[in-house]
C-alpha cells in the first residue's frame, strides 16, 4: 500500500461513523441519532480521519456526508459534553474548538467535491458542516436552524462568516439573530441548499448529483473547488483565530453557562430574568 493513499473503512475502527467507499463515492454517515447526530470531541476526530482518508483515497471521486436515522443530519456541538467537560474547566474549551477547526478544514480542504445528503434537521454547527460541503439536498421536510445566540454561544464557526455570502446579509441577521426554522424549500430559494426532493427520492437524487461529479476532471475540479472557496477561506482566517479566544473566555460566563445548564434540564430560558440579573450586577459575571 502506498503511503499516501486509503485505508479500508473496516481498519479504521470507528465509534461514531457508518464509512463506506464505493463505485467512486465514499459516504460519511454521523452515526449518532440518540443525540441527533451532535457533535461530541470523539466524532470530531474520526470526522477528521475519515476526511484525511477520502481525500487521499485515489479511488474517491466524491464524498457524501450525512446523518444517520431520518431526524437530524446534525445538530451541532453535544451540549451535554460542554456541560460536563466545560462548565468547571471552562479554559479547556479552547482544546476543543482547535480540533473542531481542524476537522472543518480538513473538509473545506478535501480537494474532491462533497455532497451534503440532509436527512433531517439542519442546527448550528451541522448548518456550518453542510455549508462546508460544495453542495447540499434535502429532504422535503427537513429545516435548517441556528439557536446559538438563544443558547449561550455564537455561531462563528462558518455561519457569521458564510451565510451572509451565501444567502446575503439581512437574510443572514434574520437566521442567527432570531433562531427560527428555515423549511428546505425556502432555504433552497434563498440558495443555502442546491435541491429540495421528497424523502423517499433522496438517495436517487444525491446518487445522480454524485455520477455528474464523478464524471468529470478530478484535477481540473479540485483547482476549480480551491478558487471557489476564496470568499470563505479569506472571511474564516480573518475570524476564526478570535472566535476561538473569545468563546472560549465567555464559555465560563453566565450566558454561556444558563444557556447550557437549560439545555441539559430540559427548561426554558427566563431572558428577561437573566436581563435584570446583569443589570443589578452591573457587570456580565466569568465563573
Amino acid at each position: 500500500m502506498k503511503k499516501y493513499s486509503g485505508k479500508s473503512p473496516a481498519s479504521l475502527k470507528f465509534k461514531n461513523l457508518l464509512y463506506d467507499k464505493t463505485d467512486f463515492k465514499a459516504v460519511i454517515t454521523i452515526n449518532r441519532p440518540e443525540v441527533y447526530n451532535a457533535l461530541n470531541f470523539e466524532t470530531l476526530q474520526e470526522l477528521g480521519a475519515a476526511f484525511q482518508d477520502a481525500s487521499w483515497d485515489d479511488d474517491v471521486a466524491v464524498v457524501i456526508l450525512t446523518g444517520a436515522g431520518n431526524k437530524a443530519f446534525c445538530t451541532g456541538a453535544d451540549m451535554k459534553e460542554w456541560n460536563s467537560d466545560f462548565a468547571q474547566s471552562p479554559s479547556d474549551f479552547y482544546k476543543w474548538m482547535g480540533v473542531f477547526i481542524e476537522t472543518f478544514d480538513r473538509l473545506r480542504n478535501i480537494g474532491k467535491p462533497t455532497i451534503a445528503r440532509l436527512n433531517g434537521m439542519v442546527i448550528g454547527g451541522g448548518n456550518e458542516l453542510q455549508m462546508s460541503c460544495d453542495l447540499a439536498i434535502a429532504a422535503d421536510d427537513v429545516f435548517i436552524q441556528h439557536v446559538g445566540v438563544a443558547r449561550g454561544s455564537v455561531p462563528a464557526a462558518g455561519a457569521t462568516q458564510w451565510l451572509p455570502i451565501i444567502i446575503g446579509d439581512r437574510r443572514a441577521r434574520e437566521m442567527i439573530m432570531l433562531c427560527e426554522k428555515v423549511p428546505a424549500k425556502k432555504a433552497m430559494e434563498w440558495g443555502l441548499i442546491n435541491q429540495v426532493v421528497m424523502r423517499k427520492k433522496l438517495d436517487a437524487a444525491v446518487n445522480e448529483m454524485a455520477e455528474k461529479l464523478i464524471n468529470k476532471l478530478p484535477e481540473s475540479t479540485r483547482y476549480a473547488k480551491q478558487q471557489l472557496n476564496f470568499w470563505k477561506e479569506f472571511s474564516w482566517a480573518m475570524t476564526i483565530g478570535h472566535v476561538k479566544d473569545w468563546l472560549t473566555v465567555h464559555t465560563g460566563s453566565e450566558e454561556v453557562q444558563e444557556g447550557i445548564r437549560a439545555f441539559v434540564e430540559k427548561r426554558p430560558i427566563d431572558y428577561k430574568k437573566l436581563r435584570k440579573k446583569t443589570k443589578a450586577s452591573g457587570k456580565r459575571r466569568i465563573v
